[in-house]
């Protein structure tokens, strides 16, 4: 019998606003402090499903990359809110300074990323966790280290990507626990000729997504969102000093239980913005086709794209235009 060829969706570059969703609602939280004490005020509003051992997957970025987050709060919510946890990360598909599990320990260090353990999860080789309900894997080859924690908080950069559009909680998750070696290849390669990079638009969310789900399901439920929009160039940190200057204002810090909520509303911020202030990043997203990572975790089952935006500064619902009212032209704060 002959077997069904397996297509991806279309409709990655198209965004669609709020009033054409549908479905249910989730809560997300936002707050405009960008901070240590902004970060540790909203983790506080999600933080409680994170028990036992809990894996906060940071992207530590990439020899003095100037966006990645600054190790003040990381460090500083780490002390005070997961003192027992460990920051997760893999090593990279690509030869950087990140390829191997000796150059990647080296960059931590001139990072800054030495004030509490880093666990490179795929140093000790991989696992294979089960892709429920996809259409591309049946399992996902992930960094073995991973399937030692009991709960995960993906603390995330949102920024752009050159791949896929935006780099949110799921790209966190999807590329970020994929080991460097199999994983990612399974998701960036073309499986019959081999290129590394054959993947893109609305294949590669797909597939990432696929990846993001199995590393969900493995923690049932333990697991929340936290998508700091601060230093947004429409450059991954992965491209470190490389990355294209940074023209969008910060924004704020959004939190979630619900991944697809988390990064939806910073989508939706973006695109709130004044055009001038986001026309940049909306050109990435809409040109790698990237909000198809959004339609295709809705189809997954992996959240909700209706949201009630909580603004814990005041205590209150706001819009999204509130969120993005009177925004300030970026300016480097010099936090690293």
């Amino acid at each position: 019998m002959e077997s069904k060829k397996i297509c991806a969706a279309t409709g990655g570059d198209r965004y669609v606003p709020a009033n054409e969703r549908a479905g249910e609602r989730s809560v997300v939280y936002f707050t405009r402090d960008i901070s240590a004490e902004g970060l540790i005020r909203i983790f506080r509003k999600v933080g409680s499903v994170l028990q036992g051992k809990v894996a906060v997957k940071v992207h530590t970025g990439e020899k003095h990359g100037p966006n990645i987050l600054p190790r003040s709060f990381v460090k500083a919510l780490m002390e005070s809110e997961i003192k027992d946890g460990t920051i997760i990360e893999t090593n990279t598909y690509y030869d950087g300074d990140r390829y191997t599990t000796e150059k990647h320990r080296e960059t931590l260090e001139v990072n800054g990323w030495n004030f509490c353990d880093v666990d490179i999860i795929d140093a000790e080789g991989t696992a294979m966790l089960p892709v429920r309900g996809g259409k591309w894997y049946e399992e996902m080859s992930v960094g073995k280290g991973l399937t030692a924690y009991d709960s995960l908080l993906a603390l995330t950069h949102f920024k752009g990507h050159t791949t896929g559009g935006f780099g949110g909680s799921n790209k966190n998750i999807g590329i970020g626990c994929a080991d460097g070696r199999v994983g990612k290849g399974m998701i960036h390669a073309d499986p019959v000729t081999g290129y590394m990079w054959a993947m893109q638009k609305e294949e590669f969310m797909e597939r990432m997504t696929e990846s993001t789900k199995a590393c969900l399901d493995f923690f049932g439920g333990r697991a929340a969102f936290i998508n700091v929009m601060r230093n947004m160039s429409v450059s991954c940190d992965c491209e470190g000093v490389e990355a294209m200057p940074v023209v969008t204002p910060n924004v704020g810090i959004v939190a979630s239980l619900d991944l697809l909520a988390a990064d939806q509303a910073c989508v939706d911020m973006i695109y709130a913005m004044k055009e001038a202030d986001s026309a940049a990043l909306r050109e990435r997203i809409e040109s790698r086709h990237g909000l198809r990572q959004l339609s295709y975790m809705k189809e997954l089952g992996m959240g909700n794209d209706l949201y009630t935006l909580i603004d814990i500064d005041c205590g209150r619902e706001i819009s999204l235009a509130d969120a993005v009212k009177e925004l300030a032209p970026f300016a480097d704060d010099g936090l690293r």
